[in-house]
């Protein structure tokens, strides 16, 4: 994004709307794509993506699509798109989506056509609290008096997303003030882009001191930390000090691969991750959050390091790589005299006959393509593909931060939008994915080089696994039909085809390695049925 003045003008000629100020405002702050799905309020704001260049608008089917792709595009892009969404029941039904952008700070912009202002007081239908819809996802909620007001806020709402660590900012335009006519120009503060705080040198040598004393240390990485310099720079310590290394076990984006450590994610189930972290007398963390249990389990502590252990390296809003590599430095680790190497595996060392989720994991890792994104959602394959994905090309993996269903797909087609140049994998679970299954239709109307795995096991078998934990190993008959998608079963190919994608059902290690080999090959949109 370009340097920024604060004596930018919104309606230099004067004689334009509130809506196109609204969106001039957004592109000179950087916006360069809206994902919307507009209503009846909203049609001022969508005449503006017409007559305001610079803004590209992306049409979603739903709004939890909108929401998702938003922040697959911020993940991957680092600056904020803007979703256009209708009233507050348009807005309900991207907060999932929303919910999963907040746990991963990603910057948002979402505008809300709201009825004209003086109809708000005769409680029309679709009347509702927006303002309390908002705030439990949005870093800044701000709601425009005015017509003129649309171009101060829009300014303020991006600044508040790009402010570190990122958040959603919300405008709420009522529908009069989008239309009404501006007769002069509006003087609009553009702040410049916030950095992210550096840490003291204070904290980075009280933790220093601890590992040169032979603390035993875990160094848990999160947001930031996780691109290429933090990874390395923790490297240096874990070699300097033997302390053990996790990313967070939802990290909203990591590079792997292309001689970046092995870094494994912290276990999900607090047990494993209370195991892992048992031995530490250190955890330090670079960008991360203290490490909690997923849900309260009976007995089972809801802190998973051990007590008085965490020390705080980096907090989200600072700069975790630049800590990570302070701290090297401090502790004098020396760089790495060599990368380590990728190993790719020949057709004849992947797995082949039927499929397994260690099986996905190998062949998809195997196969990705330098600077591959991968959307994860899901536990079936989802993990397995992490574990082999160390050895892969140098690739990045998008997870579900907030645990809100139906993430995966729009945050493949945001991710595909941000980097038109690179190929996007949505490795999906087949529950998950028919929460947000409209995301194929933009994936086929904008052309967009996505392929989707579908893991299909027709069961919710995360659930399976909470059942037997809370007693039930044998499922009745209600348990069984609440946790099975196998009647009727989803017909993959059919349901693709009909949102204009094309599809292919396999069933081996073979015809995957085939059928994936040829839909990175082809382009554009592929979904491939991966029958488990």
């Amino acid at each position: 994004m370009s340097d920024r003045t604060t004596g930018w003008q919104a309606n230099r000629s004067g004689g334009t709307t509130g809506a196109e100020v609204l969106v001039e405002t957004a592109a000179a702050s950087g916006v360069e794509v809206c994902f919307a799905n507009p209503g009846t309020t909203e049609m001022p704001l969508v005449s503006a993506l017409d007559s305001v260049p610079g803004v590209r608008a992306v049409l979603g089917l739903f709004e939890g699509v909108c929401t998702g792709a938003a922040d697959g595009y911020a993940r991957i892009a680092g600056k904020p798109a803007m979703t256009l969404l209708h009233l507050g029941p348009g807005f309900a039904n991207g907060i999932a989506n929303l919910h999963n952008a907040r746990r991963a700070h990603s910057p948002i912009l979402n505008v809300i056509g709201d009825h004209a202002s003086w109809h708000l007081p005769y409680d029309a239908a679709l009347t509702s609290d927006i303002v309390s819809l908002a705030r439990p996802v949005s870093g800044w909620v701000g709601t425009a008096g005015s017509a003129a007001d649309l171009a101060r806020l829009t300014a303020e709402a991006v600044a508040a997303a790009n402010t570190p660590p990122g958040c959603g900012a919300t405008l709420i335009a009522p529908a009069d003030f989008q239309q009404e006519v501006l007769p002069a120009p509006i003087d609009v503060e553009l702040p410049p882009l916030p950095r992210r705080r550096q840490v003291d040198s204070g904290v980075i040598e009280s933790i220093a001191k601890r590992l040169r004393d032979g603390e035993r240390a875990v160094v848990l990485l999160g947001g930031p930390a996780l691109g290429e310099r933090g990874q390395l720079a923790a490297a240096r310590i874990a070699a300097a000090t033997g302390a053990t290394l996790y990313s967070e076990t939802y990290p909203a984006a990591a590079e792997r691969g292309g001689g970046l450590p092995d870094l494994d994610r912290l276990p999900y189930f607090p047990e494993t991750a209370i195991a892992a972290l048992a031995d530490a007398e250190i955890v330090i963390l670079a960008g991360a959050l203290e490490p909690v249990a997923y849900f309260g389990y009976e007995g089972i502590p809801s802190l998973l390091a051990p007590e008085d252990s965490v020390a705080v390296l980096s907090t989200p809003e600072e700069d975790g790589a630049r800590a990570l590599q302070a701290l090297a430095d401090a502790l004098g680790a020396p760089a790495p005299t060599a990368t380590l190497s990728t190993s790719a595996a020949t057709d004849t060392e992947l797995p082949g006959g039927p499929l397994t989720p260690q099986a996905v994991g190998r062949i998809v890792s195997a196969l990705l393509p330098e600077r591959a994104i991968v959307s994860v959602e899901g536990g079936t394959c989802g993990y397995p593909f992490f574990t082999a994905s160390a050895n892969a090309a140098r690739h990045t993996t998008l997870t579900n931060t907030g645990g809100a269903i139906g993430q995966g797909l729009p945050a493949a087609v945001g991710a595909a939008i941000a980097a038109p140049d690179r190929k996007v994998i949505a490795l999906q679970s087949d529950g998950s994915a028919q929460y947000t299954i409209q995301a194929l239709w933009t994936m086929a109307r904008e052309q967009l080089p996505v392929v989707t795995l579908i893991a299909s096991n027709r069961t919710y078998n995360v659930l399976r696994t909470e059942l037997a934990r809370h007693g039930q190993t044998e499922p009745g008959p209600n348990a069984a039909a609440l946790t099975s998608l196998a009647d009727p079963a989803f017909d993959w190919q059919g349901l693709a085809r009909g949102y204009g994608v094309p599809a292919a059902r396999v069933e081996t290690g073979e015809a995957l390695r085939r059928e994936l080999a040829r839909a990175l090959a082809e382009g554009g949109p592929q979904l491939i049925e991966m029958a488990l």
